[in-house]
């Protein structure tokens, strides 16, 4: 078995793949209707929101902040984009590709974006949307939004973030921040397979999404067509046929969110925030320290300087003959930086631990350390 520490996918709790394992109904079976909609609903609770349109897309994480991006946005729309490292950069090709006039508001990686900046931006010029990454994976860095939220909407604006690595493994309050659409991903702290996008929508945004003046560039995750089949707020419950639903990735996404409501969000919150105290702990004790600043570092995607003179792939492939998956850096930090996390069931002192001890190992090798 592979120990999964890295930026994602997460090592799934074995409950959540005994899922994986339950007979196969039809995507329109009346008891497969029904886990949807507990899915919906438990997801409801970990996104902290009272939206009725929440739900996973049939796509990676990567599908669901393209449904929020094509949806929100038609062509000549005006966007503002945060963007504090690789995944933010996403956003703004993603919203450019959907006919947006995107302006950039950009830190250097492992900064975060003062929201007076945003403020500033939107005085000179509206925007339909704004949208900024909660989690960046590339760097480690935990965004602030709530303050950024409040300004966007009084200029007017939507707001949606990507929290792909936040869900699940620290706060995210969808409508105590007044959020109008967020995505995130399966695999990672919710701690699922690959495979789904959960996204929410909140009233403002379906209100826009009713009112487009043109159909979105997607087919497949054109929402309007989507709650068709995933049923709409008031409507009769009567689905209709969109495509074919991946059953056993949603029984496993069903699971993975009914352990997460067991466990209790703010329990979960807390084991997260512990466990990267243990890393942070064991990573000076071997002489490391951790690229992001402590004033906004995450609990569950820690970036971590390579030393001088060591090799990262060296290492990597080294840590890998151990059983154990670390991942390299993105972009600037590419060779600088490796990237372990701590989600989900691995957000747990002794899986650390093993991770600690081999990682002492490998570098004693390369001569790093006593």
């Amino acid at each position: 078995m592979r120990l999964l520490m890295g930026p994602g996918p997460s090592n799934p709790d074995p409950r959540v793949l005994a899922a994986m394992a339950r007979p196969m109904v039809g995507h329109l079976d009346p008891y497969f209707l029904q886990i949807m909609d507990d899915t919906m609903s438990m997801l409801r609770t970990v996104y902290r929101t009272e939206n009725h349109h929440t739900i996973p897309m049939s796509g990676t994480g990567t599908s669901g902040l393209e449904t929020i991006m094509l949806n929100l946005l038609e062509p000549g729309d005006e966007a503002v984009v945060g963007v504090i490292g690789y995944f933010g950069q996403r956003l703004h090709e993603m919203a450019e590709r959907a006919g947006a006039t995107v302006r950039v508001i950009e830190e250097p990686f492992g900064g975060v974006i003062d929201p007076q900046r945003v403020a500033d931006e939107m005085a000179k010029r509206p925007a339909k949307l704004v949208a900024l990454v909660h989690a960046e994976t590339s760097t480690g860095a935990a965004q602030p939004i709530p303050e950024v939220a409040a300004l966007a909407r009084d200029h007017g604006a939507l707001v949606a973030i990507d929290c792909v690595t936040s869900l699940a493994g620290m706060p995210v309050e969808i409508d105590a921040w007044g959020i109008d659409a967020a995505g995130s991903c399966s695999q990672k702290c919710i701690g699922a397979p690959p495979g789904l996008g959960p996204v929410t929508f909140g009233p403002r945004a379906m209100e826009v999404i009713g009112s487009r003046t043109s159909k979105p560039f997607t087919w497949y995750l054109d929402l309007n067509l989507l709650f068709q089949y995933w049923g709409d707020s008031g409507a009769p419950k009567q689905r209709a046929f969109h495509h074919t639903a991946p059953v056993s990735s949603v029984y496993a996404l069903h699971e993975a969110l009914r352990l997460i409501l067991e466990e209790g969000l703010e329990a979960r919150w807390e084991r997260h925030r512990q466990a990267h105290a243990v890393l942070v702990q064991g990573l000076e004790r071997l002489g490391l320290s951790l690229f992001t600043p402590a004033a906004h570092r995450l609990p569950m995607l820690n970036v971590v300087n390579i030393p001088q003179g060591v090799n990262d792939a060296a290492v990597r492939s080294a840590m890998l003959e151990r059983g154990i998956e670390i991942a390299g850096g993105f972009g600037p930090l590419k060779g600088k930086t490796w990237r372990v996390g701590l989600m989900g069931v691995n957000a747990d002192p002794e899986r650390i631990e093993t991770l600690l001890g081999a990682l002492e190992e490998v570098l004693r090798e390369q001569g790093f350390g006593g």
